[in-house]
């Protein structure tokens, strides 16, 4: 069980870690790093490049998180009559935090990172299903009200754990998804810090596309 762990984990981290914001950004001739937030996730991307690159970062950055979560359910599927392995939940739960921080702290773009709340979405969406889908409506219907990105990313976050508590879900998820909620929580602290001054910048608001820098630092 033990050796299973460590799979998932450094199999969730590597899928985690790859930084397709920067590359996607990269392919533009922008680095990510040194524009808008200095953030390689989909919101930054969007920001500086524009919807077609955001949304396509939005999108594998999700997939890396199922991915990561899902791995070890096909496993189980394909190895076990009748889809029963013991520990497979564990597996596929470390599989998803191991990619949110691989996501965060990207051995590939020296342990900076996102704040990796489509990686997460895109795990826990398949862990947790219907927490995930109530969780996406949190979003949807914050993000529509307010215009705040980071504050609908925060409360879908910080509801998730609630979710599990009221669906009876293990322990063992109900522990990991409030950890997640407070690690999303804090990678947003500096948003939250902008949302109690007034400055936090609101969707749609679209910053200047800097010109190509061949000599950035990657």
């Amino acid at each position: 069980m033990l050796a299973s762990l460590l799979i998932a984990l450094v199999v969730g981290y590597l899928l985690g870690s790859l930084p397709f914001g920067y590359l996607v950004a990269r392919a533009k001739g922008v680095n990510i790093f040194e524009v808008g937030s200095r953030n390689p996730g989909a919101t930054n991307v969007r920001r500086v490049l524009g919807h077609g690159p955001g949304n396509l970062v939005l999108i594998l950055d999700a997939l890396k998180g199922a991915a990561a979560a899902g791995w070890p359910l096909i496993t189980a599927l394909a190895v076990t009559a009748g889809g029963e392995h013991e520990g497979i939940e564990a597996m596929a739960i470390t599989g998803v935090v191991a990619a949110i921080l691989g996501h965060s702290f990207s051995c590939f773009t020296r342990f900076r990172g996102g704040k990796s709340v489509a990686t997460g979405a895109g795990g826990f969406l398949v862990v947790f299903p219907t927490g995930m889908l109530i969780a996406l409506a949190v979003f949807g219907a914050v993000l529509a009200l307010s215009r705040y990105v980071s504050l609908a990313s925060m409360l879908a976050a910080a509801s998730l754990p609630i979710t599990a508590l009221a669906f009876h879900q293990s322990t063992l998820l109900i522990g990991m998804v409030a950890l997640v909620a407070g690690f999303v929580v804090f990678r947003h602290r500096a948003n939250v810090t902008r949302l109690l001054t007034g400055t936090e910048s609101k969707i749609g608001r679209k910053t200047a596309t800097p010109p190509p820098a061949s000599s950035s630092k990657s």
